[in-house]
């Protein structure tokens, strides 16, 4: 014999979850501002492990194309394709965060050059890279929760949100990556 809990049980659940991936997202962003902009580098002459930030990029253009891909598969209806394409992306999302961590941790912060062209547009693209990917941590992991607790009315609120800004941090990234690289020479 089966029982269904109740709704307002439900409600609390995801309450639960939500503050909880609030609070991871809060405590990852917090880190990573201290990695960056705090912690010394452990390898400053970034000899070691230098192909990350390129590795980085990759990783943010196949996050970017799985989610373009995934969005053709909902909007066709194939949810079991949709499914795989957005673990994909979150597979490579979090390759990336990884790597990212690890280059922050032994390189620090990689500066674009002062007197290099277009850096004002550089910084303000970053600027909203940033801003958009401290929003989108949570967002994205919100919105799996959605999903894969079958809450399929809220995953759609939430993901018409989190498509356009997790796209958007994705693609972005790989751009201020060739945006530096190009300025460094």
């Amino acid at each position: 014999m089966t029982t269904v809990a109740p709704a307002s049980s439900s409600r609390s659940g995801s309450a639960s979850a939500i503050a909880a991936i609030l609070l991871i997202s809060a405590a990852a962003t917090l880190f990573l501002f201290w990695l960056i902009y705090i912690h010394p580098a452990a390898d400053a002459a970034s000899v070691r492990f230098a192909f990350l930030p390129g590795l980085n990029a990759v990783f943010n253009g196949l996050s970017a194309t799985a989610i373009l891909i995934g969005y053709i598969f909902i909007r066709s209806r194939r949810v079991a394709a949709h499914r795989a394409s957005m673990i994909t992306a979150f597979a490579f999302s979090s390759l990336f965060l990884v790597g990212y961590i690890l280059h922050h941790a032994l390189h620090g912060d990689v500066r674009y050059p002062l007197h290099a062209a277009f850096r004002v547009f550089y910084l303000s693209l970053l600027a909203s890279h940033i801003i958009l990917a401290t929003l989108a941590l949570p967002l994205i992991l919100v919105t799996f929760f959605f999903s894969l607790s079958g809450r399929i009315p809220l995953h759609r609120k939430v993901a018409r949100w989190t498509f356009p800004i997790w796209l958007y941090v994705s693609v972005t990234g790989v751009i201020t990556y060739v945006m530096l690289r190009l300025a460094q020479g």
